[in-house]
């Protein structure tokens, strides 16, 4: 809330002089606190990131994981809400009270079977320790601190359910980052992710004994075949930068029965979404024509909400990228993921948001492999999470002080009008 203080930087008497006087007054020392504050949580926060990555949970089951990262960010003095949005295992840790609401998204869902393979133990690490090292400073600098939990970003969509529920109403500013193996450019500007939709076609025939009637019988199961052969022939003509991605969920019950039912499930990603829906007619239709083929019924629904390529804000990406250099990491552009998607886009369709690759030295694994998993419980990779944890944390302060930027950021703060998102961009 903003006060008549003449210390105070959300002082409504002269707003055009916020960030100027807060620079001027903090020079370099809030970032030397910053890092200060890094330290001094270090020991607990690693220990947080290796206690997730050695107990895994996957989407909308991350119990213990919610109530550890909560336990942790309430001894740093923040108030926390449980289960934000009517998620069980979200969360929203707020301390401060100034005009700017900056959030600061964790995650920490694991993939089934080979857990931490997209090292959202260090996604979580580094949020939390850029939320605990700043909030000392929340008041100081204007802003209201919200650590926002974050569930299913695996498979779920937790960030468009919370965005729904009005969880993100206010904020100003969101920001994480993301581990990936080696070569990838510490530099996001200009950078995004793939959209991605997710599917189930199901296909519905008539059973018949295999052998005594299969003539009376309408094999779904020759549906499902005929469908992923299709999709097949079908990647031979799809852009290099898209994707489809499927396998078949549900194929039958027994070899003496004609399937009566099978179900396939799938995933189309492309760089923007005109492209998306091109490339979902396109897959749709192989399902369609398998049904026709086989004389099945065909129901294709979404299992997830639509994933929306990120909106990488380039003043955030100029603040990442300078304190980036200051630890002297390659800054330059280039070295950019071949695909990938993250429920942070759509975050990032309708408030400033950040969402920038961490590259971990000597890690030559993909994400989401058995491989990864290991990398992401090592020490290089907790040293670059510290080192995320200090760039997040340098970002949101240097986006606090900056005059142009914070009433931009103030400005834009997320609306919802009857249902329907509406910013001032």
């Amino acid at each position: 809330m903003a006060t008549n203080n003449p210390t105070d930087p959300t002082d409504p008497t002269d707003p055009t002089d916020t960030g100027a006087d807060v620079r001027g007054r903090l020079g370099t020392g809030i970032s030397t606190g910053i890092s200060t504050g890094v330290s001094d949580w270090q020991d607990r926060v690693l220990e947080l990131a290796r206690s997730l990555h050695a107990h895994p949970e996957t989407s909308f089951q991350e119990t213990g994981s919610a109530a550890a990262i909560t336990e942790l960010l309430a001894a740093g003095g923040f108030t926390v809400e449980h289960g934000t949005g009517g998620l069980p295992t979200a969360f929203t840790a707020t301390a401060g009270s100034g005009e700017l609401t900056v959030a600061l998204c964790v995650e920490y869902d694991a993939l089934p079977e080979i857990g931490h393979a997209c090292g959202h133990n260090l996604i979580a690490g580094a949020s939390v320790a850029a939320a605990l090292a700043l909030a000392p400073y929340a008041d100081e600098l204007g802003i209201t601190l919200k650590a926002i939990g974050t569930p299913a970003e695996e498979h779920g969509g937790g960030k468009t359910l919370l965005l729904e529920a009005g969880a993100f109403d206010g904020v100003g500013l969101a920001l994480m980052v993301h581990p990936v193996q080696d070569g990838i450019g510490h530099n996001p500007a200009g950078s995004t992710s793939q959209a991605v939709g997710r599917y189930r076609a199901v296909f519905r025939g008539r059973a018949a004994h295999a052998a005594a009637a299969p003539h009376q019988g309408v094999n779904a199961a020759d549906a499902a075949t005929l469908s992923q052969v299709a999709v097949g022939l079908l990647r031979q003509q799809l852009p290099g930068d898209q994707r489809v991605a499927l396998f078949v969920s549900e194929g039958g019950a027994a070899t003496n029965i004609i399937p009566e039912r099978t179900a396939v499930d799938f995933e189309c990603r492309a760089f923007t979404l005109p492209e998306y829906e091109t490339l979902l007619e396109r897959v749709r239709r192989c399902f369609e024509g398998a049904a026709l083929a086989t004389g099945t019924e065909l129901t294709v629904e979404a299992t997830e909400p639509l994933y929306e390529p990120l909106v990488q804000d380039e003043a955030l990406a100029g603040f990442w990228t300078a304190a980036m250099a200051s630890f002297g990491r390659d800054v330059t552009s280039g070295g950019r993921l071949a695909g990938g998607s993250t429920d942070m886009g759509n975050i990032s369709r309708v408030i400033p948001s950040l969402h920038p690759w961490l590259s971990i030295p000597g890690a030559d694994a993909p994400i989401h492999s058995h491989a990864f998993a290991a990398v992401a419980d090592t020490p290089v990779a907790y040293d670059m999470m510290f080192e995320a944890a200090r760039a997040l944390a340098r970002t949101v302060a240097d986006a606090a002080v900056d005059t142009e930027h914070r009433r931009r950021f103030v400005a834009a703060a997320h609306r919802r009008d009857g249902g329907e998102e509406a910013v001032t961009r």
